[in-house]
């Protein structure tokens, strides 16, 4: 019944690894879904967040608007690690809870937790393996002015954004270099799964 946390930068090849090992069996608990989930119009996270933001982050139906939140938190480190302490204890009691849920079900499941923000939140907490999904930087402009339409700069900047790539290095127990082929990939999931799945 091991528990993986499973991280890596923007366009780092994440959610293909994340498919990838669902695909073999895995039971994976998205972080991205957890935090959509508990900022839901209505919720006592999305409350706190209007509190603290103002109603403008609000659109019309209650919903949370993101990119009106962002435009107030991002460059703006003491404003993010307000919205963070706001919204990171939510997920934290959530995601304990799909963990528990998912080894209630079958205590043999491999539990993965999908999360971008292992380095600048999680990296504490009690894994037993953290797997890091990892491209050099260069890769993953590309793949972001590429695949998803952004400037170079922007990609840059959404980069320099989050954890470098040597402090999520650091916590890796494993690296999926994903700077190859998708054979090459694909091959490399399949190492880890045999060292982690149920025998």
């Amino acid at each position: 019944m091991p528990l993986l946390a499973l991280t890596g930068g923007i366009a780092s090849g994440k959610s293909t690894i994340s498919a990838m090992l669902a695909a073999h069996g895995a039971v994976v608990v998205d972080a991205d879904a957890i935090v959509r989930d508990v900022q839901a119009a209505g919720s006592p996270v999305l409350r706190s967040i209007a509190e603290e933001f103002g109603a403008e982050v609000l659109r019309p139906d209650g919903s949370l608007d993101r990119p009106a939140l962002g435009a107030r938190v991002f460059g703006h480190p003491e404003r993010l690690a307000a919205l963070n302490a706001l919204v990171h204890p939510a997920v934290r009691a959530e995601s304990a809870r799909r963990f528990a849920a998912a080894f209630a079900e079958d205590p043999a499941a491999v539990v993965v937790y999908d999360v971008p923000l292992l380095a600048e939140a999680r990296s504490g907490d009690a894994w037993d393996l953290v797997v890091v999904v990892h491209a050099p930087a260069e890769v993953r402009t590309r793949r972001l002015v590429e695949g998803r339409g952004m400037t170079e700069d922007e990609a840059r900047s959404r980069i320099a954004s989050q954890a470098s790539d040597e402090e999520r290095l650091a916590l890796a127990d494993v690296v999926i270099d994903t700077d190859g082929t998708m054979d090459a990939t694909r091959r490399q999931v399949d190492e880890l799964w045999a060292r982690v799945g149920p025998a």
